[in-house]
């Protein structure tokens, strides 16, 4: 086993944020996943023989979320609850 431990930026707000971002990140492999409401930095510990990051943060921003590797779509994330439409980067 190749257990890794990282820490990201990924844009939200709330506890709703909170609960989506850890679950669209929790995929095989992932042995723990925490996403800090405050601070908006994402741990995530992960066995790099089961997954990547790519694989993970391509995963949360399907749900709509930002990350440093993966931008949500529009779409995704017009369909956010209003209290999760975070202030987004222009590019």
């Amino acid at each position: 086993m190749s257990q890794i431990s990282k820490t990201i930026e990924v844009s939200g707000n709330c506890k709703m944020c909170k609960k989506q971002i850890e679950r669209a990140g929790k995929i095989k492999g992932v042995s723990d996943i925490n996403w800090d409401i405050q601070s908006h930095l994402l741990t995530i510990s992960y066995d790099s023989l089961k997954t990547s990051m790519d694989k993970i943060q391509l995963r949360i921003a399907a749900a709509g979320y930002d990350t440093p590797l993966f931008n949500a779509n529009d779409e995704t994330y017009s369909k956010l609850h209003a209290c999760c439409q975070y202030p987004r980067k222009k590019e």
